[in-house]
């Protein structure tokens, strides 16, 4: 991840972005507050230049729930569709280096470390769907297991006919409208 720092208003805008999707979303935290949430993100530039970029790319991350082992608060991807920044890629940077022709600019993987997340995977993505429909019209890559991965497959998954679908392809694979979801925990 990059070592960028927001500056002042970088971060005071990020700030009162997500304080207001948090307010307007409350059906995803209903027990939470956002005075407990900001004291987490205060001391945790780190993780604020991760929200940040999330949100550049258009992923409007909001909390969705608490990790049981850690406490920490769990950010998500809710845009309604796949973040547009995030669209284009091949699932890693094995599948990128093996595609001869046509290579797409990065990977998911890849994009999704140097920004400080993770891929969401198959539970935490059926989660998601559990609190509100998304990627109606586009799909996202998952984190893919490792045992169908070393076959050269990679998962990804969207919302059709109200019913929450897995598919398989090729981890070199690219498509406009498939990006990726990602997580971080603060």
């Amino acid at each position: 991840m990059t070592s960028k720092k927001l500056t002042k208003l970088q971060m005071t805008n990020l700030l009162t972005i997500l304080e207001e999707r948090f307010n307007s979303n409350m059906h995803r935290h209903e027990t939470m507050n956002w005075k407990d949430v900001e004291e987490h993100l205060m001391n945790q530039s780190d993780k604020l230049m991760s929200l940040f970029m999330m949100e550049e790319t258009g992923g409007e991350p909001d909390v969705i729930g608490i990790d049981s082992n850690t406490m920490m608060y769990l950010y998500v991807d809710c845009s309604k569709e796949s973040p547009k920044g995030r669209t284009n890629l091949c699932y890693d940077q094995e599948a990128l280096e093996a595609r001869k022709k046509f290579k797409p600019e990065d990977s998911a993987t890849h994009l999704a470390k140097s920004m400080g997340i993770e891929l969401i995977d198959e539970v935490q993505y059926r989660t998601l769907q559990s609190i509100e429909p998304v990627d109606l019209k586009t799909s996202s890559w998952i984190k893919t297991p490792e045992s169908i991965r070393k076959l050269g497959g990679a998962l990804f998954c969207d919302r059709r006919f109200n019913t929450v679908f897995v598919y398989h392809n090729g981890a070199e694979s690219y498509y406009s409208g498939r990006g990726f979801r990602g997580f971080l925990k603060v």
